[in-house]
């Protein structure tokens, strides 16, 4: 199913991904410095960032020497303890930025979560490998939706939408990989469909109070807190089934009624899924996707950041003002810019150059990324790398589209180079075991 690396030496390490993770810190470190030079707050948060990287380095060194192998023999301990992290950090931890998802270690905080995202990772990945003959039956989905609901629930109750946000869609590209059922992974892209889609059109029609009279747009409001308009709504969903199963068998394509039963119920799992998403929505929430739906209605209020961001962004030019030189940025203007606008700073700083640099390191990152996997010496390092792959490509997609406003405001930092040591770490732990793959791709398993 491998190829193998015969061509090759048998190098232990790969130079490409290692030079190109170093030097995406490198240049993140000098870009949150330039951040933090005339924050308040800037000296402190620098000595974090300082000590949390020779520990990212150890993680690294930790990811490439440690047989990946044992993850997979050991996942359920695994699984244990980032149960363990997670409910310790509800009981335990501080509130930070509006989320009850921190250790505080002096002067050192610790968010699990990002740890929490990689073993996640790891251990679907060994699920999927002790089942790979079973692969295609959706018990086997429904089996990793009930090891995975209790991670995904202790990650909600903090509340950290960012980690769901970031991880589902690495799951579906590991599902993808591993070859599960079509059909199944379709219910699955239904499911997050619709729970992401109510919350956008409920959000929308609160934007524009003059659709309310609009016979649509009084159901689809209606949906969110009337039970009847609810229970409505499910029998039309089971009722399009349905139909939609009848219209195929004319076609002489021939569905189950069981399969068109889950159908409906990934379907509605989703809308309820939304439902809940708009209940327990913040509303610092609700005003990035108000700002995402019509950025311009409030450029002092809800839009504001995106909009400084992309002043900043454009008044970079080709090549930048230079370090420690972006007015937009080191004034105050751009909120967030060692964070959640890091790549604002990035492109007012050092212009379209340095943030085309930045996109082609991470496209060296996820290519090779992806050439590890087809090299790995088993299914199980193929598919960490794949769900590796998928995390990062999420990062990468969310935080771009977020500052060109094609994808809501999330919250989620641009690993490498936004601020934060416990993604920092995390990264680094990821690429160090993806190194690991790397070494171990000629080992007869």
């Amino acid at each position: 199913m491998f190829s193998k690396d015969n061509s090759t030496k048998r190098s232990s390490i790969d130079l490409v991904l290692m030079i190109s993770v170093a030097l995406l810190a490198l240049i993140g470190f000098a870009i949150v410095f330039s951040a933090l030079s005339t924050s308040p707050l800037g000296q402190n948060a620098f000595r974090t960032q300082l000590i949390a990287l020779p520990i990212a380095v150890g993680a690294f060194v930790f990811g490439w020497l440690f047989n990946y192998q044992i993850y997979s023999e050991q996942y359920k301990n695994l699984y244990i303890f980032i149960m363990a992290l997670l409910i310790g950090v509800l009981v335990f931890g501080i509130t930070q930025r509006g989320s009850h998802s921190w250790f505080r270690f002096g002067i050192i905080s610790f968010q699990p979560s990002e740890i929490c995202r990689i073993a996640t990772i790891l251990i679907s990945a060994a699920f999927l490998q002790r089942h790979k003959q079973e692969i295609k039956e959706f018990k086997i989905l429904v089996l990793l939706g009930i090891i995975l609901l209790p991670i995904f629930a202790l990650i909600m109750m903090q509340p950290d939408f960012s980690s769901v946000v970031v991880t589902a869609p690495a799951l579906l590209i590991l599902l993808f990989a591993a070859g599960v059922n079509i059909y199944y992974f379709c219910l699955i892209l239904a499911f997050g469909l619709t729970a992401g889609i109510f919350p956008i059109l409920w959000t929308y029609l609160s934007l524009n109070p003059t659709l309310a009279d609009n016979f649509f747009a009084h159901i689809v409001l209606s949906l969110k807190d009337n039970i009847w308009y609810i229970l409505g709504f499910s029998i039309f969903i089971f009722a399009i089934c349905w139909f939609f199963k009848q219209l195929l068998k004319q076609f002489r394509v021939e569905i189950s009624g069981v399969l068109i039963f889950i159908l409906a119920g990934a379907i509605l799992s989703g809308f309820f899924s939304g439902l809940f998403v708009e209940k327990k929505m913040k509303p610092y929430q609700r005003k990035r996707v108000e700002a995402f739906l019509a950025p311009k209605s409030d450029p002092k209020g809800a839009s504001y950041n995106v909009l400084q961001a992309q002043i900043a962004m454009g008044s970079g030019g080709v090549f930048g003002k230079g370090l420690f030189s972006g007015t937009q940025s080191r004034l105050g203007f751009v909120p967030e810019r060692h964070t959640d606008f890091i790549l604002a700073v990035l492109g007012e700083e050092t212009g379209l150059f340095g943030t085309l640099a930045v996109l082609f390191l991470y496209a060296l990152l996820l290519w090779r990324t992806m050439l590890i996997a087809t090299l790995s010496s088993d299914i199980y390092g193929y598919l960490v790398c794949c769900g590796i792959f998928g995390i990062f490509f999420t990062y990468l997609i969310i935080n771009f589209g977020m500052l060109i406003g094609l994808v809501p405001v999330a919250g989620i930092p641009l690993p490498f180079i936004s601020y934060g040591g416990s993604n920092l770490v995390a990264s680094m732990w990821a690429f160090g075991i993806v190194e690991n793959i790397y070494r171990r791709r000629l080992t007869v398993i």
